[in-house]
């Protein structure tokens, strides 16, 4: 395993990495994507978008959105969508995408970071726990609109 994170190199995302992230996104869901990757990684300040590269192929991504607060929270970040090819997982990709995100957002001055996990993704629960995250002060909460 070291010696593949060694060999990981971690740049921000392009518009022509799209296809490749939406291919390890079909391969993770095994459904039909339906997040718009087009208006989700594009020229914004307030959008850290990262790809994880070994041998020139990506087999991971990971994209948060800065957020400036609301609902008493200070300025943070939000991560939005993240993914590792299944035929890479349990090999310290995430983590390497998670160590680059975390130093941007101290560059940022960014304290918090974000995110949401269905309660019955144990993997990406346990990823996320592994990295360091923990349950908030906050409860999710949903509206569907027909």
């Amino acid at each position: 395993m070291e010696e593949l994170k060694k060999k990981i190199s971690i740049r921000e995302a392009k518009k022509e990495d799209i296809k490749e992230i939406e291919r390890i996104e079909q391969a993770i869901t095994k459904h039909r994507i339906k997040t718009d990757f087009s208006n989700v990684i594009k020229d914004s300040s307030d959008i850290i978008a990262l790809v994880a590269e070994l041998n020139g192929k990506i087999v991971g991504y990971m994209i948060s959105y800065i957020i400036y607060g609301g609902f008493g929270v200070d300025r943070g970040a939000w991560i939005a969508n993240f993914g590792v090819d299944p035929r890479y997982m349990g090999q310290g990709i995430g983590k390497s995408l998670a160590s680059v995100l975390f130093e941007i957002c101290k560059e940022k001055g960014i304290k918090f970071l974000y995110t949401s996990v269905r309660w019955d993704s144990v993997d990406i629960l346990s990823f996320f726990k592994t990295v360091g995250f923990d349950r908030s002060d906050f409860i999710n909460l949903e509206k569907r609109l027909s």
